[in-house]
């Protein structure tokens, strides 16, 4: 791994070390080297063999090349690296370097420590570690950075009474905001509720045969409800259906019905419904859709790779009553009633049975 070094102060003069007359200025080789060097992917970092190779100064010279790199890095085009013991240099944008001529020493290097943690951002206390600054003057230096709008102090799901420092310029991580779930470090509650209700109803749009709905009733002989007849008819359908749309019947598909939906199907649906501001990983709706595993809402089916949604018989007051009967052949077998041990129709025999077992 490469690390900062410190730049050699002695050689930084704009010196032609013989360079016979004609020759580019030691300022247009190292504004040729600087953008050669900055044709590359950010971040690449280059050893002494590589910058020789681009030939750009005269012979080769690794004593010309050593003393046009510390010039850059003073003034702040090339950051100084050490890589297996060995000198190595990243190119500076030169809106950055800029940047940095602009600062003072202590701000630079409160500057440069925030610069490395990326999107991760630095806690308050470990850069105060590492910088080994007062308080008095870190905080100084921090301030004056927030001012100029070079850094700014976010929020931290697993530490959320932390301070922490990032670059303006990026966004944090999602291991630093938690992802979409989160708001200024905040569980969304009633985000997260949102999108876990629309899975599931689009699960249980995949799971269970609903039959067709009546022929609505022509218009002079609908009956008209009065105000409380209404209200009372709202609050019943709330405390039946749990806010979980429902029909009255739910019968089971037959086996080996593979219309159960996996988690690409689901992640592709909830982003198309156009539901959260931000598209959604498999990852995330993956969270969700165990959690609502976890309350018996879902069940994963078919070696784990797609979900069924769990019908759940109400009963009175909207009491979840548990009965396993309403999923199994059983609950709609025209022979329930033959159905006995050792007799002509029973479960161990029951091919339906067996195949139900095996979704």
């Amino acid at each position: 791994m490469a690390t900062a070094a410190k730049e050699d102060p002695t050689k930084d003069e704009d010196i032609t070390m013989g360079e016979p007359s004609g020759v580019s200025s030691p300022q247009e080789l190292r504004n040729a080297l600087y953008a050669r060097c900055a044709t590359f992917e950010e971040n690449h970092v280059f050893d002494q063999n590589e910058l020789l190779s681009f030939s750009i100064l005269p012979e080769n010279n690794v004593e010309k090349l050593i003393v046009h790199t510390n010039r850059l890095a003073k003034d702040g085009l090339f950051k100084l690296m050490t890589k297996d013991g060995k000198a190595c240099w990243k190119v500076v944008k030169r809106s950055d370097a800029a940047k940095y001529r602009s600062l003072s020493q202590d701000e630079a290097l409160v500057y440069s420590y925030i610069e490395a943690a990326q999107r991760e951002g630095i806690w308050s206390k470990l850069l105060r570690n590492k910088t080994n600054l007062h308080m008095t003057t870190m905080n100084r230096a921090v301030k004056n950075l927030e001012s100029k709008n070079y850094i700014k102090s976010i929020k931290t799901v697993k530490w959320p009474n932390r301070k922490t420092y990032m670059l303006a310029k990026l966004q944090p991580s999602e291991d630093v905001t938690g992802g979409p779930f989160y708001t200024d470090g905040i569980l969304d509650e009633e985000f997260v509720h949102q999108m876990s209700l629309w899975a599931e109803r689009y699960i249980i749009g995949r799971s269970w045969w609903h039959p067709p709905l009546p022929e609505p009733m022509k218009k002079k002989s609908k009956p008209k409800l009065t105000q409380e007849e209404a209200e009372e008819l709202r609050a019943r359908e709330l405390r039946r259906g749990h806010g979980r749309a429902r029909s009255e019947i739910m019968l089971p598909f037959p086996a080996g019905y593979n219309g159960y939906p996996i988690l690409a199907e689901i992640t592709r649906a909830i982003n198309a419904s156009e539901l959260s501001g931000v598209v959604m990983k498999e990852s995330e709706v993956g969270q969700l859709l165990d959690i609502l595993c976890w309350d018996g809402r879902l069940e994963k089916v078919r070696n784990g790779k797609s979900y069924r949604a769990v019908r759940l018989v109400v009963g009175e007051e909207g009491v979840v009553l548990e009965n396993g009967l309403t999923e199994s052949p059983c609950g709609r077998c025209p022979v329930f009633d033959m159905c006995e041990e050792d007799g002509p129709v029973n479960a161990r025999t029951c091919e339906y049975f067996q195949d139900w077992l095996q979704i």
